[in-house]
């Protein structure tokens, strides 16, 4: 029996399965809490619900995450330094790279120099000039990144220079943008470089931790992570390129979808706790992101699945507005998971409740203390008094006035959780699926109560019929956000001219509205939503008109409906969709598959990625003074001048297959990895109808299953 590991670690949930390769069978499956503060915590008790004994056996451990992801979205990462060569700071500015790039001020410096487009000259400039204005510069960096104009064709001397001096001089590692990309625009490539060296601790941190409990349990087996583009790369090699992860938890979801579905055309919906994510699948492949992957601000040449993450989760806050429910783009612990590592809190919302204290601030939620602060003498008094205040332990926010003298109507207390120091629990839909009994991990206690301080404060009856039908309008809030978004992703997808920049908020309400007056919208109940047997997928039915405006009945004076559908399945991930999902389809007229195992599904998708590597050589064709042709093979290690093209193409094909074959090892490959090359050849026809010929490219690929 040929065994795998597979583990995955979100911002809520960390999940482990063990997977038989031989049966194609899950034999067991694990989740927990991520814990962000000692990451291994999570991922040990994860583990802990598989037998020991298949951990010891397993072939290979796969690992995928959404942690670099969120450090993106959330602006974290360690202290990283960028030299751009060949470009000057006034180019920058012009190019607007802190916008269009991620490249901001104080992170970047510019040295001009003065290399050939054609890779035969490079010039590299005055060191010891470089290092007297930049030195102090660069040591104030926990990392260095380098990015050189032209680097494709030169082989990037300045890049290589640079990471010498970083070793030797600085001690400090340094990314070379040149060793993991191959994107022409040396912005992008200067982007990817800087990110790749920000993100160093994040999944340092990761795989560290992952090791070590796998080592506890006498696990062997070499440990591998998946790539932002599905495939996969050892566990080293990601602590040097761990910008190639910022897409792995999508990637995983598409894997596990290919190997869970049949269908050929699918969107997948991937619910965690903080974020949804949805990634499309045509004629059986994934949908690619265009270039590279863009993600909050940052132009990477990072290859990958295109996901389209939003704000939905099962941790997202749901909180009064004006009296009626909202989501919240905010995560949030949920009540009934605080409750069971604090049972006080239910005592502390009983007590808001007793009081009737209600006003415009969310009462009822919980602070708690995360971590302390590396320094207190940049936070205000307020904060220090909340800080304090936590160490004792969670604090209702209704006594933030009376046990800590913090006014509410001044006090913002956003950086102190934006820094990760304070969290906040609050009612989410985690929440309202306990109080319909649609999941019952945690305390369901703590989470009516919470409710039944939103009713008062909603001037509602406090009974068991308010609960559900508070219940029932949070399950529509978010049904509604996945209908949207789902509409948003394809119209973007299918109109991309139109919706470049998005949908505006005319289409929004269009959008809104469809959802809003959708036929037979009724108040359903979800607590009996259909299940999943062993190996087969709930197939909801599609309705007629999906999304159609109802309008009054004839003669009332409404005379427009519109419709809005998809042509895919949908296909959902995550613990939670097979509450949500199933209504969203139904709405807009599609197949609903809900996998068996959809909950751990990332984790299995992480076993099915391989390695997979694909080095292109271009052989561009170049005319001389005097009228003759010549080529120049632009190879990993510089460029080379060739009278004839078959010379040239017999030289890259030499020089990509062993560039394929050393990365694949890289990679995590051994032994003598199979290597396949093919020539493309490049050209094109005139106006005259003749055909233009215009050098050629010769790519080699390797791939190899571990599974």
């Amino acid at each position: 029996m040929r065994i795998g590991i597979g583990v995955d670690t979100g911002g809520t949930c960390t999940d482990a399965v063990a997977y038989d390769f031989d049966a194609g069978t899950l034999l067991a499956k694990g989740k927990s809490l991520t814990t962000r503060e000692d990451l291994s915590i999570g991922i040990g008790k994860a583990l802990d619900a598989l037998p020991p004994g298949l951990i010891r056996d397993a072939l290979f451990v796969s690992l995928s995450t959404t942690l670099a992801t969120n450090a993106c979205l959330e602006d974290k990462g360690g202290r990283a330094k960028l030299l751009i060569f060949g470009l000057t700071d006034e180019l920058l500015e012009r190019f607007n790279a802190a916008s269009n790039y991620g490249l901001r001020k104080g992170y970047v410096r510019c040295i001009d120099t003065h290399g050939s487009a054609d890779g035969l000259v490079a010039g590299e400039p005055d060191w010891d000039e470089v290092l007297a204005e930049h030195e102090a510069w660069l040591r104030d960096a926990d990392a260095l990144s380098a990015s050189e104009l032209y680097s494709m064709n030169s082989g990037a001397p300045c890049e290589k220079h640079l990471k010498k001096l970083s070793a030797e001089r600085f001690k400090l590692p340094c990314v070379c943008a040149s060793e993991f990309t191959s994107e022409l625009n040396v912005l992008v490539r200067g982007a990817t470089a800087l990110l790749n060296a920000r993100m160093f601790p994040i999944i340092g941190e990761f795989v560290g931790a992952a090791i070590k409990d796998f080592k506890k349990r006498g696990c062997k087996a070499p440990v591998m992570v998946v790539r932002s583009d599905g495939s996969m790369m050892s566990s080293e090699l990601s602590r040097s390129r761990p910008v190639e992860t910022i897409q792995s938890g999508p990637a995983a979801s598409v894997l596990a979808g290919k190997s869970l579905c049949d269908e050929n055309d699918y969107i997948i919906l991937d619910m965690g706790g903080t974020s949804t994510d949805i990634s499309i699948v045509r004629g059986g492949r994934p949908i690619m992101a265009d270039g590279g992957i863009q993600l909050a601000g940052w132009q990477t040449a990072v290859k990958g699945v295109l996901a389209s993450p939003f704000a939905l989760g099962g941790d997202s806050a749901i909180r009064l507005q004006d009296g009626k429910l909202q989501l919240s783009p905010r995560r949030a612990t949920p009540m009934c998971v605080a409750a069971r590592r604090w049972p006080g809190i239910k005592d502390m919302l009983a007590e808001l409740i007793r009081s009737k204290h209600v006003n415009k601030f969310p009462l009822h939620e919980v602070l708690y203390l995360v971590r302390e602060p590396a320094e207190q003498k940049s936070y205000e008094s307020d904060e220090l008094a909340l800080l304090k205040l936590l160490r004792d332990g969670p604090c209702i926010v209704d006594k933030l006035q009376s046990k800590a003298g913090i006014d509410l109507y001044h006090f913002n207390g956003e950086r102190l959780e934006a820094e990760g120091l304070v969290m906040r629990c609050g009612l989410t839909p985690t929440d309202f699926m306990h109080i319909k009994g649609d999941y019952a991990e945690y305390d369901a206690e703590a989470s009516i109560l919470a409710a039944r301080y939103l009713l008062m404060g909603m001037g509602r009856d406090d009974s068991q019929e308010s609960i559900s039908e508070l219940a029932d309008d949070a399950y529509e809030l978010v049904e509604g956000r996945m209908f949207e978004n789902i509409l948003r992703v394809m119209l973007a997808r299918q109109h991309p001219a139109v919706f470049r920049e998005g949908a505006d908020e005319q289409v929004g309400f269009l959008i809104r509205e469809a959802w809003e007056k959708r036929p037979e919208k009724a108040r359903h109940n979800h607590g009996s939503a259909p299940q999943n047997s062993p190996g087969r997928k709930h197939v909801q039915s599609p309705v007629q008109n999906p999304g159609q405006l109802q309008g009054q009945s004839p003669g009332s004076g409404s005379l427009f409906s519109h419709t809005f559908g998809v042509n895919a399945a949908l296909v959902g991930i995550g613990a939670p969709t097979h509450v949500f999902l199933p209504e969203v389809a139904k709405a807009l007229g599609a197949v609903c598959i809900l996998p068996e195992h959809a909950e751990v599904a990332n984790a299995l998708g992480a076993l099915m990625a391989d390695i997979d590597v694909t080095v292109q050589v271009e052989i561009s064709q170049w005319l001389s003074s005097n009228g003759q042709t010549y080529y120049i093979a632009h190879t990993p290690s510089g460029s080379s001048r060739f009278t004839s093209l078959n010379e040239a193409i017999a030289m890259a094909e030499k020089a990509s297959a062993e560039a394929a074959i050393s990365e694949a090892r890289t990679r995590g490959a051994t032994g003598e990895p199979p290597v396949t090359t093919r020539v493309e050849r490049h050209s094109f026809t005139s106006n005259e109808g003749s055909n233009v010929k215009l050098g050629c490219a010769v790519i080699s690929e390797v791939r190899i299953r571990l599974g």
